[in-house]
């Protein structure tokens, strides 16, 4: 038999290593768009109750219970929550079982451009929020990521999605929406080897950029996360824990204990707890976002 993750043992019951809850949060998915593209495959997951997965560097094969008894919350990235709010498959209903869900929605203004082919047009996405709000139950639970902001240089200018952060933010706001996390784009190698002329604005620029973007959000009542960077705070961000286990803790609705330790698979400077992530980089992703630093199906 294989060896498992450390901290997970095969039969899927144990949480990560270092994990002093009795139940662990489960991710879905820093590395690929269940949500938008494999809720078949979740609903099928979930029903089994415990999902196998190659570990992101070693492959090697490691369980996860999704047994009820075992989750605290379930957290969901996506920038298309359609399949969940329709209920294909059976996916909200299959994540009805669980007592606390917990929403990213990223929302970069890009959509239905050639930067996110197959990403809803924002005007679109933004529609999803009030259905979302009420499937969390709680707007603390529900989370805009105007992230990354990327510059990218077009017809001998400078382009951006910046200019889209005021009617985005103020529509997210108008919905019910209170936190917005960002952060700039990294361009990892495999990202600049994509044929765009990616820009990389200098420190003071991102400072500059940043602040206005917390002074905008505090004229909507929005409050501003830095995403795992520490020159943002300067700006007036506050460092974001996209997962957090003490605030998971005071939102589930029995005040059951998430994991609050740092996870340390994460960047230096990713403010993080603990989860376990059930998407794989191996789920190549449909939507096709050219600056994505895992794997997206190029169009």
């Amino acid at each position: 038999m294989p060896l498992p993750e450390a901290g997970i043992k095969p039969s899927g019951l144990a949480a990560p290593e270092g994990c002093k809850a009795t139940t662990f949060v489960v991710s879905a998915s820093r590395r690929t768009d269940i949500i938008a593209w494999y809720s078949a495959w979740l609903v099928k997951a979930i029903k089994r109750g415990q999902i196998t997965l190659p570990h992101p560097f070693t492959h090697i094969p490691y369980s996860v219970s999704l047994r009820p008894e075992n989750v605290h919350t379930i957290v969901l990235w996506s920038k298309d929550f359609r399949p969940l709010i329709e209920n294909r498959y059976g996916v909200r209903e299959a994540l009805s079982i669980y007592e606390q869900l917990y929403f990213h929605f990223t929302i970069t203004g890009l959509g239905a451009t050639p930067l996110e082919p197959r990403v809803p047009p924002w005007t679109e996405a933004i529609k999803q929020l009030p259905e979302i709000l009420k499937i969390a139950g709680h707007p603390l639970r529900v989370t805009l990521r105007f992230d990354p902001l990327i510059f990218w240089e077009e017809a001998g200018e400078i382009s951006s999605n910046v200019p889209l952060a005021e009617p985005i933010f103020t529509a997210a706001a108008e919905a019910g929406i209170t936190t917005v996390r960002f952060s700039f784009a990294t361009f990892y190698g495999k990202v600049i080897k994509r044929g765009w002329n990616w820009f990389d604005p200098s420190p003071e620029q991102k400072l500059e950029i940043a602040s206005k973007l917390v002074e905008l959000g505090r004229s909507l009542g929005l409050t501003l996360y830095s995403c795992a960077n520490p020159l943002l705070l300067k700006a007036g961000a506050l460092p974001s824990s996209c997962i957090d286990g003490e605030l998971l803790t005071k939102l589930h609705p029995r005040g059951l204990s998430a994991p609050t330790e740092k996870d340390k698979g994460q960047r230096k400077e990713c403010g993080c707890t603990l989860s376990i992530d059930i998407g794989a980089y191996s789920m190549k992703c449909p939507s096709g976002c050219v600056y994505c630093y895992a794997n997206p199906i190029r169009q």
